[in-house]
């Protein structure tokens, strides 16, 4: 069925759960983890990437370690509200070097903007000069981040598993609880 999300087992949900703790995991490591062949599990993460549920793998990186250690929201409401406006708006926005993501929000707000820099300095240059300072921007609030807590297991909706798998089931063996680090 189009549109619906992939029906699940509690191999691929367990399978799931290791790689969003570590996606450099070998093949091997990976099936001896959930109990399955090789070749069974390298077919298994294939197709999770081919139904879009593994979308890619990425490094976190730690943006202290780059120079940005400070971070913050800018919530940002445009006038007019229209689709161009709005698309040109995360286009501009994702392209600036100092955002790490833009949401597209309902609410009062129109767009959460995540940024990292090196300084309170820059910070405030950058909304002066990429948020504030455009005509299309009617409101702009910023708020520091002192800290994240990041989860590193998302669990399926009780809608993409099957029976009997449910998707709150314990790690598979060799899964432990994700540390502070990816």
């Amino acid at each position: 069925m189009e549109g619906q999300p992939p029906r699940l087992d509690a191999t691929d949900l367990a399978l799931l759960r290791l790689l969003q703790r570590d996606a450099r995991q070998t093949n091997k490591d990976l099936a001896d983890a959930v109990g399955i062949a090789q070749s069974t599990c390298l077919e298994r993460v294939r197709a999770l990437r081919a139904q879009g549920v593994i979308k890619g793998w990425h490094a976190d990186v730690d943006l202290d370690a780059l120079g940005r250690p400070l971070r913050a929201m800018i919530s940002v409401r445009l006038r007019p509200k229209t689709t161009a406006s709005v698309r040109k708006f995360q286009q501009e926005m994702a392209g600036a070097p100092e955002v790490v993501a833009v949401w597209t929000v309902t609410g009062a707000d129109d767009f959460l903007v995540e940024v990292a820099t090196h300084d309170v300095a820059h910070l405030r240059d950058f909304v002066l000069d990429h948020v504030t300072g455009r005509n299309d921007v009617m409101d702009a609030s910023t708020s520091l981040v002192y800290d994240q807590v990041r989860v590193w297991e998302t669990p399926p909706a009780p809608q993409v598993t099957t029976k009997g798998s449910p998707p709150d089931a314990p790690p598979s063996p060799g899964g432990s609880p994700p540390g502070s680090a990816p």
